[in-house]
């Protein structure tokens, strides 16, 4: 199906299933039960998943296939965002233009910070893409205030030049984001029994989007063109002897990866219209690295679980407190309970970077193709004792 092969299309309508089937997926427990607080599925923290799946995606073209590892795609998170603002001052509040030019402008950043930072390779290709971005951070707070609205970040304003649309709703306000009528805020709500469903249509835009990311991603892995960029990572050295040139390659990945982090940010502006230089400091770059890793680098949907569980923990373990955890083990005598919780708070609140730091460190060491890997040794497994029970014992049963 569409040009992919059996794996492939499956692979595609697994994620297809999984993103399409959140609000219910995300909402296991019940509301007002005192598991509740683990469900993940309202809107915002949705969209999250998807945008940073998409970030995650790209920056898997370029780290995944080549090896070439990018501290500074930040910089075009950021750089994707602030065009879509300025897409909504200028143009319309459709969301549409404002993610073209997001991924335009992104692309051609991307262009010219690579075409500098890939005439060196490993540490010092590294070390130059986040002096890229540092640097873009810092232009972005200072000397590019106009432009960039400096340490408030860029926001939209009732008396935006809006050529396509009005500056100001008939009520006064400012309009909000929206495709052709639709706006991303709008929801709409299902509830069966204890639960509560939320059907959000700037999360089931970013699922589109990021369900046709996917699948030019698989394209891209799956043509002549990914396997010259893992030959780049294998040997790379061996193939310039060879009287190749790979640096066009290279070249084009970083640009690919770009615009797939220009597409996060025109996504993140479009759900919520703000963009602030910190979304191109060195940790968001920082952060999609521990994601691809996490999930398996050089793995298609690797990256996009590995998105998911590090917003998860960031959105979800990190709000839960002392309270709640007293409440969970009030059932324990009184110096039991404080024991038990004493010994796990630091692993969660503001403690869930420590929580994350040990699962990371864990992977990389027991897991080093990630949750993937683990996955894939987990299936291993159950093959293997299926196949053993399988196997015929070698000793004859006589006939009745």
């Amino acid at each position: 199906m569409f040009g992919l092969d059996k794996r492939d299309t499956s692979l595609l309508l697994l994620v297809a299933v999984l993103t399409l089937c959140a609000p219910f997926l995300l909402n296991p427990f019940p509301e007002g039960s005192a598991m509740a607080q683990f469900n993940a599925g309202y809107p915002d923290l949705m969209q999250r998943f998807v945008i940073f799946g998409i970030f995650a995606i790209g920056f898997n073209i370029l780290f995944g296939l080549t090896g070439y590892l990018s501290f500074g795609h930040a910089a075009f998170l950021g750089v994707g965002s602030y065009s879509a603002v300025w897409m909504f001052k200028l143009l319309s509040m459709n969301v549409i233009p404002a993610i073209l030019l997001a991924v335009i402008t992104s692309g051609i950043f991307a262009l010219l910070i690579g075409f500098v930072s890939l005439r060196r390779s490993g540490i010092y290709f590294s070390i130059l893409t986040l002096a890229f971005a540092q640097m873009s951070f810092a232009l972005a707070y200072s000397v590019l205030t106009p432009i960039t609205g400096g340490e408030t970040g860029l926001q939209l304003a009732l008396d935006d030049p809006r050529i396509l649309g009005a500056s100001q709703t008939p009520e006064g306000n400012i309009p909000v984001p929206g495709l052709f009528g639709l706006e991303m805020r709008d929801s709409v709500e299902l509830a069966v029994g204890s639960w509560l469903f939320t059907f959000n249509v700037g999360y089931y835009f970013c699922v589109a989007i990021m369900l046709a990311a996917f699948y030019l991603a698989i394209r891209i892995f799956r043509s002549p063109f990914g396997m010259m960029l893992r030959a780049v990572k294998s040997n790379q050295q061996r193939m310039n002897y060879t009287g190749l040139n790979t640096r066009p390659y290279t070249l084009a990945a970083f640009v690919i990866s770009g615009m797939y982090a220009g597409l996060a940010g025109g996504l993140m502006a479009a759900m919520d219209p703000l963009a602030g230089a910190e979304r191109m400091f060195w940790t968001a770059s920082g952060e999609v690295v521990l994601m691809t890793i996490l999930g398996g680098a050089g793995t298609l949907i690797g990256p996009v679980l590995g998105a998911g569980m590090i917003k998860y923990m960031e959105n979800i373990i990190s709000k839960i407190n002392s309270d709640i955890l007293h409440g969970w083990f009030a059932f324990l005598p009184d110096g039991l309970e404080d024991v038990i919780v004493s010994l796990i708070y630091p692993f969660i609140g503001k403690g869930w970077h420590l929580t994350l730091g040990i699962i990371f460190m864990l992977v990389v060491i027991f897991l080093p193709g990630g949750l993937i890997e683990g996955g894939q040794r987990i299936a291993r497994l159950f093959r293997r004792r299926k196949a053993s029970e399988d196997k015929p014992t070698g000793t004859t049963e006589p006939a009745e």
